[in-house]
């Protein structure tokens, strides 16, 4: 996910002192959280075959990661309230390293339930971690510097999240041409107990970065203390706030939540179902242009397999469309979101944030419906440029959500960080309409229906009243 930008600066002056060290590793916090929440897309079509699910079975893989974010956003405030930011993230790394681990048990087991459950813990700890890094990002260090530290972090996010699906498609859907076809030989059963293993290599060497991440943070690293954030009103806003007693009292701040739940649903749901939606379109020949970009990007990154004891191999382009094939464009999707980060950063300072938000959101409309209309690889390439559309939709819906809301403002910022529970209920829904309504292509007007109330909040929801 994106990071959250706050209006909120330190009451205190801070002693003149470098916060580099600090935000290298609030870097690397942000680069796994990308990498860790990304790699669901390529999870859930595995889990799947694997646990022979329905679509509908399988997008529980997105509600049990994403529900914590819904489930522990206030938890989370409480923790760090009585531990503060640095035992907090402590605590954060461990519980995700014990949700990690959880993958060995459901692996052995092969039982879907006891993966909802990993994933669940696997979501509480970097839910914690994100109530702690976002705003502590925002003000470790001056105040003229915030908005390029969110930046900094945002685009690491953003480069996690593209490579996680690269490596997970190798590691979960790659292999040899000989190991496919014993594979394939096997009898069902024997078969999907194999594969069920490959998932234990990754989450094992999350489990032993993560504590020794914790270790890092608990025994060798102090961050500097931030202490009393201010959040008293400016004069401007207090007019604003003026007989309301509370954040929701604000329309505009309402419709905001409403805006950041489908907005990361359909960044989620989109990027969830991308593989099966390759699948559902039948291709059996690939076009060059594709195929040059799997077998690149397959050069590029395939001794990442390596790291997992396990040897180097080329993904088939031969084949016409597989997980293999789809991971990368998955890794795609994400990597898009990834350069409108980038290139967004200079235009959000050049033009009207808002005009851009009305682009964005009316080209994602066009793209999913022209989507829904097309076949092929044409279908997909559609959806993959969706990425690009969502790279700014967060830093743009998050401030205008919250402009106005004076002394409300952190109360507001609790209701949108909230709202990401969109993750886990997007997809889902997607998931029973492919099961229940007709296929992936109807599931994909879910979608559609998101940026069209996206540009509505763009051209009219965002006005304070």
């Amino acid at each position: 996910m994106a990071t959250a930008p706050l209006t909120t600066t330190v009451s205190t002056t801070a002693p003149a002192r470098s916060y580099a060290g600090p935000m290298v590793l609030m870097t690397t916090l942000f680069f796994l959280f990308g990498a860790v929440t990304n790699f669901n897309d390529v999870l859930m079509p595995y889990l799947k075959d694997v646990c022979q699910l329905t679509d509908l079975q399988s997008s529980a893989v997105q509600s049990a990661f994403f529900g914590a974010y819904f489930l522990m956003s206030l938890p989370a405030g409480w923790v760090l309230k009585k531990l503060g930011y640095q035992r907090g993230i402590v605590v954060g790394l461990l519980i995700m390293a014990g949700g990690a681990l959880l993958f060995i048990p459901a692996a052995n087991s092969r039982a879907f339930g006891l993966f909802l459950t990993a994933l669940s813990v696997l979501g509480a700890g970097i839910t914690l971690l994100q109530v702690a890094a976002n705003p502590y990002v925002s003000i470790l260090g001056p105040a003229r510097g915030a908005a390029a530290r969110v930046s900094v972090v945002g685009v690491a996010n953003n480069f996690g999240g593209a490579l996680s699906p690269l490596v997970g498609g190798l590691v979960l859907f790659g292999g040899s041409v000989a190991l496919k076809a014993r594979l394939a030989a096997l009898p069902l059963a024997e078969r999907l107990a194999e594969e069920s293993q490959l998932v234990k290599g990754p989450y094992v060497g999350l489990a032993v970065f993560l504590v020794l991440l914790a270790a890092l943070f608990f025994f060798l690293v102090k961050l500097p203390d931030i202490e009393g954030i201010a959040e008293d009103a400016t004069e401007e806003d207090r007019p604003m706030a003026a007989g309301r007693t509370s954040a929701l009292a604000f329309p505009h701040l309402v419709l905001g939540v409403v805006a950041i739940f489908v907005y990361v649903g359909v960044e989620v749901g989109l990027g969830s179902f991308l593989i099966r939606y390759g699948e559902s379109q039948g291709i059996r020949q690939l076009s060059a242009f594709t195929q040059s970009l799997v077998q690149g990007l397959n050069v590029a990154t395939n001794y990442a397999l390596v790291l997992f004891g396990k040897e180097p191999s080329a993904i088939d382009t031969t084949a016409g469309f597989t997980k293999g094939v789809g991971a990368v464009l998955v890794s795609s999707y994400w990597f898009g979101s990834l350069v409108g980060r980038l290139v967004g950063i200079p235009l959000l300072l050049k033009f009207n944030n808002r005009v851009l938000l009305v682009a964005v959101c009316a080209a994602g409309t066009a793209l999913v419906g022209a989507s829904i209309l097309s076949t092929g690889e044409t279908a997909l390439w559609l959806i993959v440029l969706c990425g690009l559309m969502n790279s700014i939709m967060w830093p743009v819906i998050f401030p205008l959500a919250i402009t106005g809301l004076g002394s409300f403002t952190k109360q507001g910022s609790s209701y949108l960080i909230m709202a990401i529970v969109g993750g886990a209920l997007i997809p889902p829904l997607m998931g029973w309409l492919a099961t229940n309504g007709g296929g992936l292509r109807v599931a994909f007007v879910v979608p559609a229906l998101c940026y069209v109330y996206l540009l509505f909040y763009a051209l009219s929801g965002y006005r304070v009243r």
